[in-house]
């Protein structure tokens, strides 16, 4: 059975019709990207799937008792708070301790538990939203341009730490970015919206779909190659590490 199913999502706001007639499924196991220019409703879609959406027509439906997480773009923190990660986690309510450790350890965060939120790096912070969304146990983890404001080999290195978590808990993941060339060697599947669904399907196949260069250019499928190569050499320093 389908986690999600979207059928004819249509979303209007403030008058403008930001959505139309948006169609889609996600599976259970799979890694599933949507890409498209800004205002292009990837955050709407986003919304509508997680509930939050006034102004809409059509159906969104849920597997049964659904587990999702959520890692938003950003979040604000009071600077002037002072306030631990473990602490963070634990609103609004308490956490099992083993189950917070198993989350930040999932998120690659175990060493920053007893860190105030104020003095981590943006790395660092994303890690910890990452596992607060896995508190959860999620069968879905969706994640909203999760990298913004990170480096390239910190961007790479959460999208590698996502096909962990994916292999671990067996959750599925829908993610909206802006990094093409990244998304491309992290995701089984790519919609492609442009208030609509323009293509989607294998990375490859979207890739080279002419609706995708009429907005993105093909300039991508250059930084696709160089990424897939860094992204081999990567893998092969890992090796001679252990």
């Amino acid at each position: 059975m389908s986690l999600v199913s979207v059928e004819n999502l249509s979303v209007t706001l403030g008058g403008n019709k930001v959505l139309t007639n948006v169609s889609l499924t996600l599976e259970p196991g799979e890694i599933v990207t949507i890409v498209g220019p800004n205002g292009s409703g990837k955050s709407t879609l986003l919304r509508a799937i997680l509930g939050a959406v006034e102004g809409q027509t059509g159906i969104v439906t849920h597997a049964p008792n659904l587990r999702l997480g959520y890692v938003p773009q950003k979040l604000a923190i009071d600077p002037t708070l002072p306030m631990t990660v473990g602490r963070f986690l634990g609103l609004p309510r308490k956490v099992a301790p083993a189950l917070l450790r198993a989350a930040l350890e999932q998120a690659g965060a175990e060493a920053l538990e007893a860190r105030q939120m104020v003095d981590l790096s943006g790395g660092q912070f994303q890690r910890v939203l990452l596992a607060r969304a896995l508190l959860n146990r999620p069968q879905l983890l969706i994640l909203d341009e999760a990298t913004q404001g990170l480096d390239q080999p910190g961007s790479a290195a959460f999208y590698e730490r996502i096909a962990n978590v994916r292999s671990d808990i067996g959750c599925s993941v829908l993610m909206v970015s802006h990094e093409l060339h990244v998304v491309m060697a992290a995701s089984d599947r790519v919609i492609c919206l442009n208030g609509h669904v323009c293509c989607s399907g294998a990375p490859e196949h979207v890739a080279s779909a002419p609706e995708y260069r009429a907005l993105f250019g093909s300039g991508t499928q250059g930084a696709l190659a160089l990424y897939r190569h860094e992204h081999d050499h990567h893998h092969h320093h890992h090796e001679d590490a252990h």
